[in-house]
C-alpha cells in the first residue's frame, strides 16, 4: 500500500514540476542532458527507499537537494579525475577560456565560469529567490561564505556580461546597487 502511494507521489512529482526540476539542474549543469540525467538520478536517489507520510512538496525538496548533492559531488570526482587522467591517456585539446566565451556570451557560458560552489549559490539566491540565510542552511555554510560566493560570482559574471545591476543579498532587504546609473535604493 506504502509503495503505491510513493509511486503515485513520484509520478505526480515528475508530471507536474518535472520540467521546473530540469530547468534547475539545467542553470547548475549549463547542459540540456546532462540536467535530464541529474533529475533522474535524484529521482532514483529519493524513490529507492520508501518513505512514509510522503507528501509531494517534501518530495520536491527531497530531489531538489539531491540534484545539487549530486552536481557538486560529480563535480568533484570530475577533478580528482582531470587531475590523473593523464597519467592513463592524452586526451583532446581543450578549447581555451578566451574562445569559448567568445563563441557564447549569454548566460549558461557566464555561469559555466563559476565555481560549483559560486554556480550554485547564485541559482539557489536569485533562481530559487531563497534568502542567503536559507543558501546557507541548504549548502551547510556559513552565511558569510554564501556573500562571498555570490560576491565573487557577480564579479565573475560582470566580467563576461559586462555591468550589470548588481543585487547585494541581505538578511531583511534587497540592496539593489545599478552600475550603470550610481544610486541605491531599497526594497524588502
Amino acid at each position: 500500500m506504502a509503495e503505491r502511494v510513493a509511486d503515485r507521489v513520484m509520478a505526480d512529482l515528475a508530471r507536474e514540476r518535472g520540467g521546473a526540476l530540469v530547468n534547475y539542474a539545467v542553470l547548475l549543469t549549463g547542459d540540456s542532458a546532462a540536467a535530464q540525467d541529474l533529475v533522474q538520478d535524484a529521482f532514483v536517489k529519493v524513490f529507492v527507499r520508501l518513505r512514509t507520510g510522503f507528501t509531494p512538496d517534501a518530495a520536491e525538496a527531497y530531489v531538489r537537494r539531491a540534484i545539487l548533492t549530486l552536481y557538486v559531488d560529480g563535480y568533484r570526482r570530475r577533478q580528482r579525475w582531470a587531475s590523473v587522467r593523464h597519467l592513463v591517456a592524452a586526451g583532446p585539446q581543450e578549447r581555451s577560456r578566451e574562445m569559448e566565451f567568445a563563441d557564447r556570451i549569454d548566460l549558461r557560458a557566464a555561469l559555466a565560469g563559476l565555481s560549483p560552489q559560486e554556480r550554485a549559490c547564485v541559482v539557489l539566491r536569485f533562481y530559487e529567490d531563497l534568502r542567503v540565510a536559507d543558501v546557507a542552511a541548504q549548502m551547510h555554510l556559513a552565511e558569510g561564505t554564501v556573500k562571498r560566493y555570490l560576491s565573487n560570482a557577480v564579479h565573475k559574471l560582470e566580467t563576461t556580461l559586462g555591468p550589470m545591476r548588481e543585487l547585494h543579498p541581505l538578511d531583511d532587504e534587497m540592496v539593489v546597487v545599478d552600475r550603470v546609473h550610481p544610486t541605491t535604493t531599497a526594497r524588502g
